[in-house]
């Protein structure tokens, strides 16, 4: 076989090594998401090894992956942890999530189609009636925002979010988890709505940066109660 033969056509060895090493990074950004792994957590390569049953090495490549990607940081004398956010970071992370949202509504005011409203308005109404399940009503909430950008139609827009959501994931858990805040943001996406069925571009950015606001200042409250929590 070919050289050129064997990089497209990778052993079963290797085909196994490389869903090995996915699947342990995307645990790896599942735990960081969940709180599992919190902002400081050391990564040690055998202790993850072990929980994930894998072996040392597609946790070493995830490792790797996530300290490219900001999420991890490699310390001296200490070796990989989770990144923590300074608060003048995360300031900056809302702004600019805050930009491309809105960016994004107003796109899609112009370019979404009707097949795509009627989506956005089915997922904010399943949302909705997901009181009292905050898992499902967090997943509904990211499908809306991401079909949200889908609809944009704008491929570098979308390159530039999925790099803003990746820093989020090491802020945990959603302030979705919060039945008033959920609640909010079902209403708040509904002026979004508002705005994309009367194809008001303005006006749609406009609802979103508030809704972009209003999150962010649910996350801080949420962030600071956790603090003080842990302090107390």
């Amino acid at each position: 076989m070919k050289k050129s033969d064997r990089e497209h056509n990778p052993s079963p060895a290797a085909a196994l090594r490389g869903l090995q090493g996915e699947s342990t990074y995307e645990r790896l950004c599942e735990d960081i998401r969940s709180g599992v792994l919190a902002p400081g957590s050391r990564l040690r390569e055998t202790e993850i090894a072990a929980r994930l049953e894998v072996s040392r090495t597609p946790v070493r490549e995830a490792i790797r992956r996530l300290e490219a990607e900001g999420l991890v940081d490699h310390q001296p004398r200490s070796g990989a942890a989770v990144r923590k956010l300074e608060y003048p970071e995360l300031m900056e992370l809302y702004e600019m999530r805050s930009v491309l949202e809105g960016t994004a509504a107003r796109l899609a005011a112009r370019a979404a189609s009707p097949v795509e409203l009627e989506e956005l308005q089915a997922l904010n109404a399943e949302m909705g009636e997901a009181a009292g399940q905050p898992g499902l009503q967090v997943r509904l909430n990211r499908q809306f925002h991401r079909r949200m950008l889908d609809a944009a139609r704008n491929r570098f827009l979308l390159r530039a979010m999925e790099s803003v959501e990746k820093t989020l994931l090491i802020l945990g858990t959603s302030s979705m988890q919060s039945p008033d805040r959920a609640l909010a943001a079902v209403e708040e996406h509904r002026e979004v709505l508002d705005a994309l069925a009367a194809r008001d571009a303005v006006q749609a950015e406009t609802a979103m940066r508030r809704h972009m606001e209003r999150a962010q200042f649910a996350r801080l409250k949420r962030l600071r109660e956790a603090e003080a929590g842990r302090g107390a």
